[in-house]
C-alpha cells in the first residue's frame, strides 16, 4: 500500500510521525512525507520518499513567540503557497493520507479528489468530545462551552484557510468549493479514523468519542545510530543525577534572564544541571562545571539517568518524559503546552506548572523554580507515581496498534 503523510510543524510535531511512517515503510508499505523543506535529511534517514513544502517551522515560530493566535496567522499567511505545492498531480498517486493537519486541511482536499481515504492524526486531543475542552481552553464550567471549544477551533482554522483552499478545489483540483463554514459536520458524520498518538493513562478516552477515534499509545522516534559524547557520559558519572531543561523550538525572549533563574534555583536546592540550548540558544556562554550545556541527545537514553525532566510542555517532550519515569515539572508559554501541564499535575507525575512568565521575575522566579525542582526530586510519592505510569507507556506499542489500525481499514484501490 502506498501511503502520504501530511505533516507542517516543528521537530517535535514531525518526529512521532517520521517514527510511524518509518515502521510502515519496514513492514512493506511505500511512504510519502510531505512536509517542510528544512527537514529533507531527517526524512531522509528514515529512507522515505520526501515531497518538499516551501517554509521553515522555525523562523514561523520565532516570528510570533508565544502567542497562539499569531502563530496559527503565520502559518495561515502562507495558505496559497501550501496550496501551490500540493498541486502535484503525482500527490494523487496513494492509497491513504494520513494527515496532521488541524480540522484535516489540505489532506480532505487531496482525498476527495484522489477518491481515497483520510485518517486524521494527532499528538494531543483535538476531536470534539463534551468531557473537556480543546487542548489549551480554559476550564470554564458553562453548558455546552467544552464542544464550543472544538468547534471554535475548528472554524479559525477554517477561515483563515478558506479563500486558499476554495480557490485551490475550483482552480486546480476542478471540485465543488466548501460552504462558508465549511465540511466539518461531513467530516464528523464520515467517521473517517482517527489516530492519536498519546497513552490512554495519561489522556482518559472520553465515552462520546466513536470507535472510529482510536487512542493508539505514543509513537516514539529512535536514534539508534547515536553514540553518547564521552564529557556527556563523564558528566552525568560525576556525581547525583542532574536536572534536564530544555525550551524545545519555543523562542524566548530574555534567555540570559531565564538562565541566571535556572541556575540560582538549581544552587539553592544543590542540584547539578543539563541545559538544552534549543531553537532560542539558551546558555550560549561559559556555563560554571555543575552545569553542561546540550546540543542533542535523544531523550529515550538521557532522561531516565536524569533526576527530574523540566521542559515547556511540548507534546513530544512531555511523552518522553513520562515514560522515562522521572517526575516532570512543565513551563508552559503557549496552546497545548498548558493542557499537558495540567495533565502532569493531576496524574501526580509532577509539579504544579509554573508559566514561563513568573519564572521570568528577578524576585521570585528561582525561589518558584528551586521549590519545584526539591518537591520533583525528594517526594517518594511522586517519583513512585512518575514510576508506575512510565512502566506502563513502556508496555505500550503505540506504532504497533496504528498500523494494526491502518491495515485493518485501508482497501487498496
Amino acid at each position: 500500500m502506498h501511503i502520504t503523510f501530511i505533516t507542517l510543524g516543528s521537530l517535535g510535531d514531525i518526529l512521532p510521525y517520521l517514527a510511524l511512517g518509518g515502521s510502515l515503510r519496514h513492514s512493506g508499505h511505500e511512504v510519502r512525507f510531505i512536509t517542510f523543506e528544512n527537514f529533507y535529511s531527517l526524512v531522509g534517514e528514515q529512507a522515505l520518499d520526501f515531497y518538499p513544502i516551501r517554509g521553515d517551522a522555525r523562523s514561523l515560530v520565532n516570528q510570533a513567540g508565544a502567542n497562539t493566535l499569531a502563530l496559527a496567522r503565520n502559518f495561515a499567511s502562507l495558505g496559497n503557497s501550501y496550496a501551490q505545492d500540493l498541486s502535484d498531480p503525482r500527490l494523487l498517486e496513494t492509497d491513504l493520507f494520513i494527515n496532521q493537519l488541524p480540522a484535516g486541511l489540505f489532506g480532505f482536499d487531496l482525498a476527495e479528489k484522489a477518491g481515497v481515504t483520510m485518517f486524521q492524526a494527532a499528538v494531543m486531543p483535538l476531536t470534539r468530545t463534551r468531557h473537556f475542552p480543546l487542548a489549551g481552553s480554559p476550564q470554564i464550567p458553562l453548558p455546552g462551552y467544552n464542544i464550543m471549544t472544538y468547534l471554535a477551533a475548528e472554524q479559525m482554522a477554517w477561515q483563515m484557510m478558506r479563500r486558499a483552499v476554495n480557490r485551490w478545489r475550483r482552480e486546480t483540483l476542478d471540485l465543488p468549493v466548501h460552504p462558508m463554514f465549511g465540511y466539518f459536520d461531513r467530516l464528523a458524520r464520515a467517521e473517517r479514523p482517527v489516530l492519536n498518538a498519546f497513552s490512554p493513562s495519561v489522556v482518559p478516552v472520553p465515552p462520546d468519542w466513536g470507535k472510529y477515534v482510536h487512542v493508539t499509545g505514543y509513537w516514539f522516534p529512535q536514534d539508534e545510530s547515536w553514540q553518547p559524547p564521552s564529557d556527556l557520559v563523564e558528566f552525568i558519572d560525576r556525581g547525583t543525577p542532574p536536572v534536564f531543561f530544555s525550551f524545545g523550538s519555543m523562542p524566548l525572549k530574555e534567555p540570559q534572564r531565564l538562565l541566571e533563574n535556572i541556575l540560582k534555583a538549581l544552587e539553592g536546592c544543590g542540584r547539578r544541571g543539563v541545559i538544552h540550548s534549543g531553537w532560542a540558544g539558551l546558555g550560549r556562554a561559559e556555563l560554571p562545571d555543575k552545569f553542561y550545556l546540550l546540543d542533542y541527545a535523544p531523550y529515550e537514553w538521557l532522561f531516565p539517568q536524569m533526576a527530574a525532566i523540566v521542559h515547556h510542555g511540548g507534546s513530544g517532550t512531555t511523552a518522553q518524559g513520562l515514560r522515562s519515569c522521572r517526575p516532570s515539572l512543565i513551563l508552559p508559554s503557549v496552546f497545548d503546552q498548558f493542557y499537558w501541564a495540567k495533565r502532569i499535575a493531576s496524574l501526580g507525575v509532577g509539579p504544579e506548572p509554573i508559566p514561563i512568565g513568573r519564572l521570568m521575575s528577578r524576585r521570585s522566579g528561582s525561589a518558584q523554580l528551586q521549590s519545584a525542582i526539591e518537591q520533583a526530586t525528594q517526594d517518594e510519592e511522586m517519583q513512585q507515581r512518575a514510576a508506575d505510569l512510565g512502566r506502563k507507556i513502556k508496555a505500550e506499542d503505540g506504532i504497533g496498534k496504528a498500523i494494526e489500525i491502518i491495515d485493518g481499514r485501508v482497501t487498496i484501490r
